[in-house]
């Protein structure tokens, strides 16, 4: 066989290899256009509440199957800021059950999808800072010296993103005279589209008595025995307090002892009349005095009320005392 024959067959042979090939290769290309491909990414928000496929991933394939897949819902987003999570699994399932069966899907990308909405989220220490500061421009009246929260506020999650939200605070009495709560109106486009409240407890500058030593019941307070101190109470001072000097102790008082209003009372004047006492029963009536005898059933001091029983009658009648000693009948 000469070498020209042999060349011949040679490029035969080589056409029909590459002709061979290039069928190969249109057939894979004709396989792969029926294939659909979805990247699936790691996470995504987005703007409608129900994440479709199409919404949290990228598909790409025939065109009559991208958009048939592109529709198909995948769950739904209860409340703003919640989190779903997606995984390869539902999104093959939800094909399936579309007419779409997993030999003719090939996934890549993220194993799950973390899937968001958008949104805008004010949190809770916005809206304490704001209430604060709302309370620095507007200081309550009277000896207010503290704020302390007793309560703050939830985080805010908005639907969308929003440019034009305004927060107006506004204060709200409280049925508790030592406490306060100012809500705060969130506005957009000039509606409220939501509310948050923040409640404080004042605390006012205050005093209190201690005793320096040891107070034995019937001693009247004094410089000497006891000292005034600057505090914070959680409520107002009366507008009459005074340090009780000039009062006397009830009881027996340790030394650094903080001194109530129910410790100490004032020094009750002597006693006039006592128990089984004769007195003058006196009665003025216009000029004209009227007087008796009569002993006392009680002990009285100046402006008391005591029992006083007539020697005459031996009735028991209702008698002032006055400071002279005599007793004047109550009708």
């Amino acid at each position: 066989m000469s070498g020209r024959t042999i060349g011949i067959i040679i490029i035969g042979c080589l056409l029909v290899s590459a002709g061979s090939l290039w069928a190969g290769g249109r057939a894979d290309e004709k396989a792969k256009d029926h294939l659909l491909r979805i990247y699936l990414p790691r996470e995504v928000a987005i703007e409608s509440n129900v994440p479709s496929l199409g919404q949290i991933g990228i598909i790409r394939g025939e065109e009559s199957l991208v958009a048939k897949a592109s529709k198909i819902v995948l769950g739904r987003i209860s409340v703003p800021g919640q989190q779903v999570t997606i995984d390869r699994v539902v999104v093959l399932s939800r094909l399936a059950s579309n007419g779409i069966p997993a030999s003719r899907v090939k996934l890549t990308g993220a194993e799950k999808i973390r899937v968001r909405q958008k949104g805008q989220i004010i949190r809770g220490g916005e809206f304490v800072d704001l209430a604060r500061s709302f309370f620095d421009r507007n200081p309550p009246a009277g000896s207010i010296c503290q704020l302390e929260m007793i309560r703050g506020s939830k985080d805010l999650i908005l639907e969308g993103a929003r440019k034009d939200i305004k927060l107006l605070p506004r204060l709200v009495r409280s049925a508790v005279p030592n406490q306060a709560r100012v809500q705060i109106a969130v506005i957009a486009g000039g509606k409220e589209i939501g509310r948050r409240e923040v409640s404080f407890r004042f605390k006012y500058n205050s005093h209190r008595v201690v005793t320096l030593v040891e107070v034995p019941a019937g001693a009247v307070i004094s410089p000497e025995n006891v000292k005034v101190e600057k505090t914070v109470s959680n409520y107002p001072e009366p507008a009459n307090w005074a340090v009780p000097y000039g009062f006397v102790a009830k009881r027996r008082l340790l030394a650094n002892t903080v001194i109530r209003s129910n410790m100490v009372g004032p020094v009750k004047p002597p006693i006039v009349v006592k128990r089984n006492q004769n007195v003058v029963i006196r009665i003025d009536a216009g000029g004209l005095v009227v007087t008796a005898m009569g002993r006392s059933v009680e002990e009285g001091r100046a402006g008391e009320y005591i029992r006083v029983r007539n020697v005459d009658s031996q009735r028991i009648i209702l008698a002032k005392v006055n400071e002279d000693g005599t007793v004047e009948p109550v009708f």
